[in-house]
């Protein structure tokens, strides 16, 4: 392991399977996704079996509050002792470049450790490494129970760059070929391919961190956002994955004043992407309410006043299309409720993005215990059958540039919560490195 304390990264000592194990059955999609979907997580658990699998090491937050849930929070760490102990999980030192293809895109990244010591997630941090969106601390506790007391992580965290001139993982892909090859198969499901290569040589590694420091340099920062450097610096915005590095984050503050600085849970695993690369897309992320109590129009109309107005469309591909076109001053979203398909716009929003003006709404609806739950979701199709199932109601939000992102979190701070999605569920990242976390 080497540290490079002035842009908060570590090159770790990464674990992977052993040769010879099928890595189709290892590799699963992040536990927050398909969590309105048990039949995803069923299929899952048929293809893996008992074969050694990242699915065994994890609690998919569908068993949220199922008895799966506390059956897993011990076989969990269970099975990260037994990989370790049986030779499953091999150790190698030094960065990873990583390709994903699916549905035609490719996307690149490259496997390294961040220091924690240079992470916050509130909002209105000036710290090098930041959240994106705002956190829901309920979301945490789950995710403790889970690495607390774990001997090895498991990321689906992806930390973005800003990097409009490619020059960081444009270089490593230049010269892939040369690179050794780390893995290379299909991921289940259809969820495309997943291939890597070892970067063990150290003058090429040498020259990545140089170029992550020249996108940390004050003047380059300075002129890119027309912000002055003193107030903070941001380098690497987390884009999937806020709540697992807040869980590490919280951990870690728990642990350093019995462990000190020198210890593995300093640092977070992550995948680090570039914001502008061509296979990485930004998609929004839906809301879908469930068992709701109550016109969902009247609730709308008691919350906004005469600010609201409502037209209803003939179909979906009708809303869809007519809240991406929106260019009302107001914001504007989708409503689909028992088979209705309508458009909400709001007038003299108080937040700065549709997703904020929704969210405030559904916070308020749901203090008022007239909805069993809420459930954030990916895809047109997902939130239009489960919001015009009779009970349930759900909410369609326009996606936002992924251009805008890092201006916006360093001028406004974090974005509300769950205000977008890199990818549809299916292009999540799926679970394939590890890494000791204990000594």
């Amino acid at each position: 392991m080497r540290n490079y304390p002035n842009v908060g990264v570590q090159i770790a000592d990464i674990l992977l399977p052993k040769k010879g194990t099928d890595l189709t059955k290892w590799a699963v999609i992040a536990c927050d996704q398909f969590t309105s979907q048990p039949e995803y997580w069923k299929a899952v658990a048929e293809k893996v079996g008992e074969a050694p699998s990242t699915y065994h090491m994890i609690l998919p937050e569908v068993y949220l509050g199922t008895p799966e849930e506390k059956a897993r929070l011990k076989t969990t760490q269970a099975k990260m002792r037994e990989y370790i102990e049986n030779g499953t999980l091999e150790t190698h030192e030094g960065l990873i470049y990583v390709e994903r293809t699916v549905d035609g895109k490719t996307r690149r990244g490259l496997m390294l450790a961040l220091d924690l010591e240079r992470y916050d997630f509130n909002k209105g941090s000036k710290s090098l490494i930041r959240a994106t969106e705002g956190t829901i601390l309920d979301r945490l506790p789950p995710r403790i129970k889970i690495r607390e007391g774990a001997e090895v992580e498991l990321p689906h965290i992806i930390v973005l760059v800003d990097d409009p001139e490619d020059k960081l993982l444009g270089s490593i892909e230049k010269q892939k070929a040369s690179l050794p090859l780390a893995y290379d198969f299909e991921l289940m499901q259809n969820s495309g391919h997943l291939s890597a290569r070892f970067i063990a040589d150290r003058t090429l590694e040498e020259k990545i961190i140089a170029t992550i420091e020249e996108l940390a340099r004050p003047d380059v920062f300075e002129k890119k956002y027309g912000v002055s450097a003193t107030e903070g610096i941001l380098l690497f915005a987390v884009g999937d994955g806020n709540h697992s590095l807040a869980t590490a984050k919280s951990i870690w503050e728990m642990l350093k004043p019995k462990v000190g600085m020198d210890h593995p849970s300093r640092y977070a695993l992550v995948e680090i992407e570039n914001v502008h690369d061509h296979g990485l897309e930004f998609e929004p992320i839906h809301r879908v309410l469930f068992n709701i109590k109550g016109d969902p129009i009247a609730q709308l109309r008691q919350y906004f006043g005469a600010n609201v107005s409502i037209a209803v469309t003939n179909n979906k591909n009708e809303m869809i299309q007519a809240v991406k076109a929106s260019k009302n001053k107001g914001h504007t979203f989708g409503l689909i409720s028992c088979k209705t398909y309508m458009v909400i716009t709001v007038k003299n929003p108080n937040s700065n993005l549709p997703v904020g003006t929704l969210q405030a709404f559904l916070d308020d609806w749901m203090k008022t215990g007239n909805v069993g739950q809420i459930d954030y979701v990916h895809g047109d199709d997902v939130v239009c059958e489960l919001g015009s199932q009779c009970g349930n109601a759900g909410f369609y939000l326009a996606g936002m540039p992924k251009s805008d992102l890092f201006k916006t979190v360093i001028l406004d701070g974090a974005l509300p919560r769950k205000t977008f999605s890199m990818g549809e569920a299916h292009e999540k990242r799926f679970y394939m490195e590890c890494r000791k976390i204990v000594k």
